[in-house]
């Protein structure tokens, strides 16, 4: 058999993202503070690139600035030098010899610091400390103990296979294991390191400033019954009035965590920057763009007659340049184009839920991301990319855009009615009702009809649900 060599010409189509597109579609899904911390690095990154902000009302410089001289080969080996080797200036190291200052822990700290801080305060044995390094390294971020993977294990069965399980990874007897464990449970905040919520309610009950043995008890044996609300019940077992549960169940709402390490290492609350506003002038809204704080690019006039000219930059240097223009470009049409997206489809927002912005909640119109999107001539994925992260401060308050868009039902009288519009009804019905005698899912979705808006009764406990509300039975009150 022969083989040969052959040249043919085919022609075939493919969809390919230039870098263009691919930019601009990862802009467009940033939220502000996202697109600016990205624009602001390839500001620094990127040298043919200016941010003129700011520099409107000042004089303009010498002209011998205008033009510096530049080593560009010199330059672009230092770049290079830079970007494979990791060589240059590190601004942040410093002097640590004797800082004092820097061993001060932020308060943000985690819950896996707090816990090895107090750990390294006792001076304990190098074992203990290697066991109670072990422990806290497994403490999670709500403060329990999870040593063991998936088990059915409870009570006394789970204590004693966690305590036999860090014991064979640290090599050390189980008693001494046990010792370092009780002393890991008395360290702030207290119930921390416990292997199930008992536990951790009792190790908080025993370390109340007044003890109560009622509620000891309670966690001890009866705290299902709690859970339930069983409270006659659970009286009745243990022999005393029922008053006298419905106390002890006030102190363990009012002085104990079933979360313990929750709060701690979490990330912080960032302000809401509304990337649009939109304001009433007359009998017209207005959509403006939020621009405060956001760079304002432009092409370095320096380089781009650098190019021109010739001048004396080598080759290399002018390919460097090419580039970096290049990337500019794109980064600065890119952004023009989310801005201009975002404000198309915002405006188109304010069309459909005009009655809205005019009258209330109660004139939100069902809304999905189709109709904007063939309203205003894009693909769905591109308003999808558009309301994800973005809020608009409107004359009704600030909303996430997405807030805009949701399903809706008919009325009785065949209107239809977005369904936030449902669930805010349920929840006024649930915070206006009687704690001692709420209301049931069927008593809602009857108060619901009386009101022109028909839903079934598993509809309703669907938005009770999504809104955070446990059931009827659950939420009342007895005492």
């Amino acid at each position: 058999m022969a083989y040969e060599l052959k040249q043919e010409l085919r022609l075939t189509q493919n969809l390919v993202m230039t870098p263009q597109l691919q930019l601009a579609i990862k802009l467009l899904q940033l939220s502000r503070l996202e697109l600016e911390e990205l624009v602001m690095e390839e500001v620094q990154t990127n040298p043919v690139l200016e941010d003129t902000t700011g520099t409107d009302n000042q004089e303009a410089a010498p002209a011998q600035a205008e033009k510096p001289e530049v080593d560009w080969q010199a330059y672009i080996e230092e770049q290079s030098d830079y970007a494979t080797r990791g060589k240059g200036v590190d601004f942040n190291a410093k002097d640590e010899d004797d800082d004092l200052v820097g061993n001060i822990s932020s308060s943000g700290g985690s819950l896996n610091e707090h816990l090895l801080w107090q750990l390294m305060m006792l001076g304990l044995s190098p074992e203990d400390q290697m066991i109670g390094e072990f422990i806290v390294g497994n403490i999670d971020e709500d403060g329990y103990l999870r040593v063991l993977d998936e088990t059915d294990l409870s009570g006394a069965e789970l204590a004693e296979a966690t305590l036999a399980e860090i014991a064979s990874h640290t090599g050390m007897p189980a008693g001494r294991v046990k010792s370092v464990l009780k002393t890991v449970q008395q360290f702030d905040p207290v119930g921390v390191g416990a292997m199930n919520l008992r536990e951790c309610l009792l190790l908080q009950a025993v370390n109340l400033p007044v003890r109560d043995t009622v509620v000891e008890e309670i966690i001890s044996l009866h705290l299902d019954g709690i859970a339930r609300k069983h409270y006659k019940a659970v009286a009745k077992r243990l022999g005393i009035p029922v008053e006298e549960v419905y106390e002890a169940v006030k102190i363990m709402n009012k002085c104990l965590n079933p979360t313990p390490g929750a709060g701690w290492g979490r990330e912080e609350a960032r302000a809401i920057v509304p990337d649009v506003f939109i304001n009433k002038v007359g009998d017209d809204y207005v959509v403006t763009l939020n621009e405060d704080g956001m760079p304002k690019l432009k092409i370095s006039p320096y380089y781009r007659e650098l190019l021109k000219g010739g001048g004396q930059a080598s080759d290399n240097a002018k390919g460097y340049i090419q580039d970096k223009l290049r990337s500019a470009v794109w980064l600065i049409k890119s952004v023009h184009q989310r801005q201009r997206t975002i404000y198309r489809v915002v405006e188109c927002i304010v069309r459909f839920q005009r009655e809205f912005l005019d009258k209330g909640l109660k004139y939100l119109k069902p809304l999905v991301l189709k109709d904007v999107a063939a309203d205003i001539g894009v693909h769905e994925s591109t308003v999808s990319r558009v309301t994800s992260n973005k809020y608009v401060q409107t004359p009704r308050g600030l909303f996430e855009l997405k807030y805009f868009f949701s399903t809706g039902m008919s009325k009785s009288d065949g209107s239809d009615v977005a369904v936030e519009y449902i669930k805010e009804k349920v929840k006024h019905l649930i915070e206006a009702e009687d704690s001692k005698n709420p209301l049931s899912d069927k008593q809602i979705a009857e108060l619901l009809k009386k009101s022109g808006i028909e839903v079934a009764r598993r509809t309703a406990t669907k938005y009770r649900e999504a809104l955070g509300y446990l059931s009827s039975n659950r939420r009342k009150a007895h005492y």
